[in-house]
């Protein structure tokens, strides 16, 4: 079964899934994927533990405060999207990487990638904020792929 919400935030309203354990989803409405993934049937559960430890963490992250520890993440992908959403999540607070350095991180564990698979898993990402794609940008500093 799957479980959803909706949470009002400063950059507008974030919809989340859970599976009642973790959290699958968190999107921002209009974006792209918009709850991408969401099953049909899911049901409203704001009052979930993963629901409340994520809005914690989302509070203290648009108040620029301590970061409390996240919520268990279980994204739901291929092994390769998994693979750049966890390299994502070593990007630290405050900084950016590239496109091409995420490919090059993963051709040296291995994995080949190419750029253009790389931003089509960071665009596929379905845990915004949490998972910073917003840190990856374009080898000229632009938002874009390139």
């Amino acid at each position: 079964m799957t479980y959803w919400t909706k949470r009002a935030s400063p950059v507008g309203v974030l919809t989340l899934a859970s599976d009642g354990e973790s959290l699958l989803g968190l999107w921002l409405e209009g974006q792209k994927y918009d709850a991408a993934g969401l099953e049909p049937d899911a049901e409203e559960r704001p009052d979930l533990p993963v629901f409340r430890r994520a809005a914690a963490w989302l509070d203290a992250y648009f108040a620029k405060e301590p970061l409390p520890p996240p919520p268990p993440l279980a994204p739901r992908g291929s092994a390769f999207r998994r693979r750049v959403w966890q390299l994502l999540l070593e990007i630290p607070y405050g900084e950016t990487t590239t496109y091409g350095a995420l490919t090059e991180a993963l051709k040296a564990a291995g994995v080949p990638a190419s750029p253009q698979a790389v931003g089509g898993a960071v665009g596929h990402n379905p845990i915004s904020i949490l998972i910073p794609c917003h840190r990856v940008v374009g080898a000229d500093g632009s938002l874009d792929r390139k």
